[in-house]
């Protein structure tokens, strides 16, 4: 064990003194500043830095530990610098090391980052504590980029999905390796003009399971928030804007086999599109899609859902995610005023996914100055006659005003409308949301929908050091259904310390808030609802070389409808351990009340009786789940739980098991299994999801994936779905994706699809 590794363990072993007071005695404080310069010569990226330019350069150091303590400089050093020329923005990091093997799951871009070692550049190039971006490089080579929003102050700040055109070399070596990254000024969003950025550097070392900044940050924060960043100063002015437009073209072509509607058939297809993106100003930007096809994308991980409400899938579609937190984090996840799956995407009767064709779209975003933000998109999808649906028109826009250092208010509107059809297209165009049976007088007549429209109000409000949190939001919508109880809102305040936090809240969705293209999964199941919530947990830091800490926790939730009714009352009571292997334990008690406020079935309403509005239930559920050590190459998570189930019980085992053959491929399943038996004629049934998974990478440029689904809940379905995935330039792909669908009990083919898409980046 070398010296620093002593001097680490022994700081680990001495809990004395507080955190924040030793944070406090360091040099690298918030805003501590990093000058860059511009390079007189031509840098290489090599690995090497032996170029005049890196000897010169400024270097951020001393970098200091987040995790698993906060109170000691990190036992492999890191060094950073920067420097830039007229078209690209230079990285460097020097990673001290030993011969300690890496952990780098695979080759694959866009990597998952907290289980791989890698090494992060955080850029605010807006200076305004809020809105910024994030490269990452593996000791390998592997990239990854994405946008950081909120501050970056807690896990949903950072969007991973977000890809574009940059170039890195890593070189290993005995006692270190080294980083070169080269980030073209065109792939990112800054303010022309601007002599300081924020900035911050991140290592995040799994083999050894730590996490180091140079901005020392206390543990309870996360070390790459903007809260505690450095400043990077200009010595010479960042380049001007150039032209900066990007042409995306793509040629796709499918062939498609339905083996239960026509079993003769293929239908096939051949389509062309395009996406741009134009720089209107440096941090503004302007994106166009026509007829855009997302059939590369990768498909949902199907579950098991035993609630009354949808299951929110994430959004996975390439042109809906880069400053996506403007229309996303619009209200809260009770009630929120937009969700991007609401388009181009629909249920059909049986309550299954149908795509709807995307005719264009165009998004303008990004900031205006330092204090103002925006955002506004439009969209336009075809008529869908099978979904019973029209032409349908989407807009969104929203206005964000920041002020303090990191808090901001925003006001979003949203408008859906329903194109070219009349009061005699009810049996043209049947889809429930355009039409509703509504009394007039003694008759009862139909209404016709073609709009739907929601305004929004939201604040985010942050303390400088991230202690305090707080937020609130109104949300008014409108259409022709509906003319009162058309609201929402809400609000809540969280406080964070090293060894405690507390977290408060309050939300009332009206029975008539109808956001079409939002997300309000009371809809349908409550006649308006009002939600009350509050949470609060220690963290406990033993002194012993085993444990990282512990964390006692408790979660209260009540739920009451207009006219007082209590609905759902539930608490949570939890125990976690955080192990210094990276391994982890928690245990949990759930108890759980609700009133029905309508009928649902929980498997089957055609075979099995239902529940019913009116009808009262109280159960409780323990359960326990273990996370294995992340840095072996035979991973798992496993969590069983058992007890009371509605009238009834279940007992349920779920989790995930992998191995990985380091660094070229990994072979997982994810399952969920449930033993429910409810008594009577309520249901008895063994649910089943099995999800196997082979990725392959066979070089850092061409990956497969393999990927299978069965589930026996509700659809018995298998799922197969296989890509091929050949990245043979920087942001330009081709892709092969064949997916089909089997009966279980025989394999029969129900249905199948062979896709191709080529896509080429070309910067204008």
């Amino acid at each position: 064990m070398n010296k620093r590794s002593i001097i680490f363990y022994l700081t680990f072993l001495f809990t004395g003194m507080e955190a924040e007071e030793v944070i406090a005695q360091t040099k690298n404080k918030p805003g501590l500043g990093l000058a860059i310069v511009k390079a007189k010569g031509k840098i290489i990226l090599d690995g090497k830095l032996d170029e005049e330019d890196w000897k010169s350069a400024a270097v951020a150091k001393d970098f200091y530990l987040n995790y698993p303590v906060d109170t000691a400089l990190a036992p492999f050093q890191t060094e950073a610098r920067l420097t830039f020329d007229e078209h690209h923005l230079y990285a460097s990091f020097v990673c001290y090391d030993d011969k300690t093997p890496d952990v780098v799951q695979s080759l694959k871009r866009d990597f998952n980052f907290d289980v791989n070692d890698n090494m992060t550049l955080v850029l605010g190039p807006f200076n305004d504590g809020i809105n910024g971006f994030y490269f990452s490089v593996t000791p390998r080579g592997v990239q990854l980029e994405g946008t950081v929003n909120s501050g970056g102050a807690d896990g949903d700040s950072y969007n991973p999905t977000w890809d574009n055109k940059w170039y890195s070399k890593v070189t290993k070596y005995d006692d270190k390796w080294i980083a070169e990254l080269a980030i073209p000024f065109k792939s990112f969003r800054f303010k022309g003009g601007a002599n300081e950025w924020n900035i911050t550097f991140l290592r995040y070392d799994l083999k050894r399971n730590t996490t180091s900044s140079w901005i020392a940050t206390p543990i309870q924060f996360i070390p790459a928030s903007f809260a505690y960043a450095g400043k990077l100063h200009w010595q010479d002015n960042p380049p001007a804007a150039h032209t900066n437009i990007s042409l995306i073209p793509y040629v796709a072509g499918s062939s498609f086999q339905d083996k239960e509607a026509n079993p003769k058939t293929n239908e096939q297809t051949l389509q062309a599109g395009f996406d741009a993106k134009v720089a209107v100003t440096p941090s503004l930007n302007l994106d166009m899609t026509v007829n855009p096809d997302f059939s590369q994308v990768e498909v949902d991980n199907q579950v098991i859902n035993l609630t009354r409400f949808e299951f929110q899938f994430p959004e996975r579609r390439q042109f809906f995610l880069e400053n996506s937190d403007m229309f996303d984090r619009a209200g809260f996840p009770d009630a929120r005023s937009f969700f991007s799956r609401r388009i181009g995407l629909a249920r059909d009767s049986s309550g299954n996914l149908k795509k709807v064709p995307i005719l264009y779209g165009a998004r303008l975003s990004g900031s205006i100055n330092k204090k103002w933000r925006m955002s506004a998109m439009n969209m336009q999808t075809k008529e869908k006659l099978a979904l019973g649906l029209p032409g349908q028109n989407y807009t969104v826009a929203s206005l964000q005003r920041n002020f303090w250092k990191q808090s901001n208010v925003s006001f979003i509107y949203v408008d859906k409308e329903s194109l070219g059809i009349t009061e005699n297209d009810s049996a043209k165009y049947f889809n429930s949301s355009l039409w509703k049976q509504k009394a007039s007088g003694s008759d009862t007549v139909t209404v016709l929908n073609k709009y739907n429209r929601v305004f929004g109000f939201d604040s985010e409000m942050r303390s400088a050091d991230n202690r305090w949190y707080a937020s609130l939001y109104v949300s008014r919508s409108f259409d022709n259904f509906n003319t009162a109880h058309r609201n929402t809102g809400g609000g809540f305040v969280q406080y964070t310390k090293r060894n405690y936090q507390f977290f408060t809240g309050y939300t009332n969705v009206q029975k008539n808030y109808n956001a079409e293209v939002g997300y309000v999964p009371s809809r349908g199941v409550y006649p308006g609802i009002n939600n009350y919530f509050l949470s609060g947990s220690a963290t406990i830091y033993p002194k012993n070389s085993v444990i990282v800490n512990m964390q006692p926790g408790v979660d209260l939730m009540m739920s009451s409808i207009p006219d007082g009714t209590i609905t759902d009352k539930s608490a949570n009571f939890y125990y976690n351990f955080n192990f210094l292997n990276t391994s982890g334990i928690q245990a949990y008690y759930l108890r759980t009340f609700q009133q029905l406020t309508n009928n649902f079935s929980l498997i089957d309403e055609d075979k099995y009786t239902s529940f019913l509005k009116g009808e009262q239930y109280t159960w409780g559920m323990y359960a326990v789940n273990y996370q294995s050590d992340q840095r072996k190459k035979f991973t798992y998570f496993v969590e069983g739980r058992q007890g009371g189930f509605y009238n009834g019980t279940n007992r349920n085992l779920n989790g995930t098991v992998k191995y990985r053959v380091q660094p070229y491929g990994s072979f997982s399943v994810r399952f969920d299994l449930n033993d429910l038996r409810l008594p009577e004629n309520y249901g008895k049934e063994k649910l089943m999801l099995v999800q196997p998974r082979f990725d392959v990478t066979f070089t850092d440029k061409i990956f497969f994936t393999t990927f299978i689904q069965y589930n026996t809940y509700k659809q018995n379905n298998i799922l197969l779905n296989t890509r091929l995935q050949w990245r043979y330039r920087p942001a330009s792909d081709f892709f092969i994706v064949y997916t089909e669908n089997y009966l279980p009990e025989h394999l029969v083919t129900k249905n199948r699809a062979l896709v191709f898409k080529f896509t080429y980046w070309l910067n204008l």
